[in-house]
């Protein structure tokens, strides 16, 4: 299904060919993210994204997007901890327009300090954007909580100060040092031939040989308590964010937590749906998601809930991680939990978008790619006991980290119901 090859720069080629597909998605894939950002660097990562579209001395901004939209495709990025991406998609026999593109924005941004400047101001306003969106900005409180004083708990965004802080030398500085050939993958999926693509980007992406990738902090934690982030706002809701830290990318424990995942809040049959909305009423959502790093990782329950239910919400949702630590699911429900993992899994993979992405996301993380249905072997060889097991790992008082954003000042009330 999948087909990678290493360019003499160091730059990796991956396709998955999907001939009976109509479309092409072509994502442009760097090995750096917001971990890889010091204090003085918060937001850099991000920032040079935002750059890259802004022009190359042969398309001005707006020529980029006419480029791709021209012939009905779309184009855009993402920042994310440990991965950047630039990715687009058009029908097949744009795939040349397509790379050409991204190439081009990646090998030659302008960089032009009114760009930059302007920009700067741009991103200023996304921070204040999020700051007006409780139920992101949340998120961003738990991550702060999660690993505090560490790049994994600053916002991708960076802060006021730190964009300020960045000129063009130092923004030139952080992407030559980062965006180099052996942190590079072109992934292409769809109708495609493999080495009609290596071809291709050979030409395209002239990169002197390089195959060092950036380094980073690793995560070292030493919490012994709970720890809450109790944010006062004038807001309609009280939103609710817990974060419980997991195991990594590499950890084969991921498959566990991945179905526990789905058994607490994954979708509407899930334990925290109905228990908190259909058993309770208490929330018009809630849901339950993994994320994992190259070192550590998290389960996330988050959910939108009335301020006077926000006590006995939390409460509830914590019993329920508790029961589940100390039972181990039933057999029925287990299975619909895999059965759930791995149907949106290959729904998902319909899409040369998301195949695009599987391709981009394992190459850069594991350095091979795995398929389909070698994580379909692991998730089916899940058993009850390995959930439990994951459960009473993870929900201890000392991985315990909860972030509220509500109108209600009583952090004590909430403070008092942490614990497993």
């Amino acid at each position: 299904m999948f087909t990678i090859s290493q360019l003499p720069s160091g730059v990796r080629v991956a396709t998955a060919e999907m001939g009976h597909m109509e479309s092409v998605s072509v994502g442009m894939w760097v090995g750096v993210g917001g971990r890889y950002e010091s204090a003085r660097f918060s937001g850099a990562s991000h920032f040079i994204e935002h750059l890259l579209f802004k022009g190359t001395p042969r398309r001005s901004a707006k020529q980029i997007s006419q480029t791709v939209e021209g012939i009905g495709g779309y184009l855009n990025a993402f920042t994310s901890e440990e991965t950047t991406c630039y990715y687009a998609k058009a029908s097949h026999e744009h795939l040349g327009t397509l790379l050409d593109v991204l190439t081009d924005m990646y090998l030659h941004p302008r960089f032009a300090v009114t760009d930059i400047d302007k920009e700067r101001g741009v991103i200023k306003e996304e921070l204040l954007m999020y700051r007006d969106q409780p139920d992101h900005y949340v998120h961003e409180l738990l991550t702060e909580t999660l690993w505090p004083e560490h790049p994994l708990g600053r916002s991708l965004t960076g802060t006021a100060q730190t964009l300020d802080a960045m000129d063009r030398s130092a923004l030139l500085g952080f992407k030559k040092s980062k965006y180099v050939a052996g942190n590079t993958v072109v992934a292409v999926a769809g109708r495609c031939k493999h080495e009609d693509v290596v071809g291709r980007v050979e030409k395209m992406l002239a990169l002197p040989r390089n195959e060092r990738s950036p380094t980073f902090a690793l995560a070292h934690e030493q919490q012994r308590t709970p720890r809450l982030r109790f944010f006062t706002k004038n807001c309609e809701q009280s939103h609710l964010a817990i974060g419980v830290r997991g195991y990594s990318r590499r950890d084969p424990r991921r498959y566990a937590l991945k179905s526990l995942s789905v058994i607490l809040g994954e979708n509407m049959s899930s334990r925290l749906f109905q228990v908190i909305r259909e058993r309770h009423g208490l929330a018009y959502s809630v849901q339950s998601s993994t994320s994992y790093f190259a070192d550590t990782g998290v389960l996330l329950v988050s959910a939108g809930l009335d301020t006077k239910r926000l006590q006995r919400a939390l409460a509830l949702i914590l019993a329920e991680l508790r029961r589940i630590s100390q039972q181990p699911p039933s057999k029925v429900e287990l299975q619909r939990a895999k059965d759930y993992a791995i149907g949106q899994m290959r729904l998902g993979l319909e899409s040369t978008s998301n195949r695009m992405m599987w391709l981009g996301e394992h190459l850069l993380a594991y350095g091979t790619i795995q398929t389909p249905a070698e994580v379909e072997r692991r998730i089916i060889g899940v058993t009850a006991t390995d959930v439990q097991q994951a459960a009473a790992d993870l929900f201890r008082d000392n991985h315990l980290n909860v972030a509220v954003i509500t109108p209600s000042k009583d952090e004590r009330s909430i403070k008092a119901l942490l614990s497993f």
